[in-house]
């Protein structure tokens, strides 16, 4: 039978948060990865660019001006998806090494 002590309690606890870390972190690359070069993403953004050079030269400032708007939308939205997904890996950086110290702190201590 499995006994709950105050040393297992820590070493699960160490044991979960690395877990997470990990998850936290692959997460984070994921979102790097798939989220920020995202096809749909550079499709969207070139096809907003042919619509703004279109607008230009048929003088169309309403679609210059809605298309530019669009193409700040969309670097905005590359940022921010840049930046969870850094925050990500940062996160689940923090946790695996958070879980590390724990298992250092409690070798000395493991009967």
């Amino acid at each position: 039978m499995f006994q709950l002590n105050p040393l297992n309690l820590l070493l699960i606890t160490a044991g979960t948060l690395f877990v997470l870390g990990i998850v936290t972190f692959v997460g984070g690359v994921t979102v790097l990865i798939y989220r920020v070069t995202g096809r749909h993403l550079r499709t969207l953004a070139t096809q907003t660019t042919q619509m703004a050079q279109k607008g230009v030269t048929e003088e169309v400032a309403g679609l210059v001006g809605n298309a530019s708007s669009l193409l700040d939308s969309l670097n905005q939205l590359l940022k921010t998806t840049a930046g969870v997904g850094v925050f990500l890996c940062i996160l689940g950086l923090i946790m695996v090494g958070s879980a590390c110290w724990l298992a250092i702190q409690l070798y000395p201590v493991w009967p």
